[in-house]
């Protein structure tokens, strides 16, 4: 009875975690290892040195579990970016919110960080990145994320240089990157772009690595046909858990 007890605990535990492994990318920098792990969607959660940042924490990514956050970055204002519930579930005492002013204005107590600047916080180099459409929007004359709006982020810690796009397209920005180790480019219809432009803009700043992500209904497997013999590795990591 009792084997059989501790033989079902056992099992309990090992459902428990296959239910909550998380897809992670482990870098090896200068100041020790860097941990990114892919939540849902544009969800991403980076750790190093005992401290956490997250991107665009955001419904419906599954947070139970997760450390608190004494960072957070938000790029934009649209829902599957910006929620206010999960950012203030994730916040304790000293928690800093960061976010272009558009966001800001709605989050009490944020830090406004704009398209071009950089910013220092506890051993990382922070640089938001401008992040548009060029031709998509809902309608003629309006774009989904118009040039000033919204944030993509460069994280540097160790000497290592993480870009995140945000929703964008290929931009000059995107274009003139320099010196990028990891890039997590996003690719979905209608609101960014697909793949293969996503290839056009990856291989102009040709980061060492790239993950989709934020692609919801496409395929990513294009990327790697669009990039293959570059030199450029991409890694695929699961950002739509079943």
């Amino acid at each position: 009875m009792k084997l059989a007890l501790i033989l079902s605990c056992i099992l309990l535990a090992g459902s428990v975690l296959a239910e909550t492994a998380r897809p992670r990318l482990t870098i090896e920098t200068s100041a020790g290892p860097e941990n990114i792990t892919a939540i849902y969607h544009a969800t991403v959660l980076i750790e190093a040195a005992g401290k956490e940042i997250y991107l665009d924490p955001a419904k419906p990514a599954n947070l139970s579990g997760m450390p608190a956050a004494d960072l957070i970055l938000i790029t934009d204002i649209h829902g599957d970016h910006l929620d206010p519930q999960l950012i203030a579930a994730l916040s304790k005492p000293g928690t800093e919110i960061w976010a272009p002013a558009a966001v800001a204005k709605t989050l009490p107590g944020a830090k406004i960080i704009g398209n071009g600047e950089t910013r220092s916080w506890n051993g990382w180099s922070i640089e938001a990145v401008a992040m548009y459409n060029l031709t998509r929007g809902p309608e003629p004359g309006t774009l989904y994320h118009p040039k000033g709006r919204g944030d993509g982020f460069i994280l540097t810690y160790g000497g290592k240089r993480i870009y995140f796009s945000g929703d964008t397209e290929v931009t000059q920005e995107m274009r003139t990157l320099k010196n990028i180790d990891v890039a997590f480019v996003c690719m979905n219809l209608p609101y960014t772009m697909t793949p293969a432009e996503a290839a056009q803009g990856i291989k102009a700043f040709h980061p060492k690595i790239v993950i989709p992500y934020h692609y919801r209904g496409q395929d990513t497997n294009v990327l790697d046909q669009e990039l293959k013999g570059t030199g450029i590795e991409v890694r695929h990591l699961e950002f739509y858990p079943k």
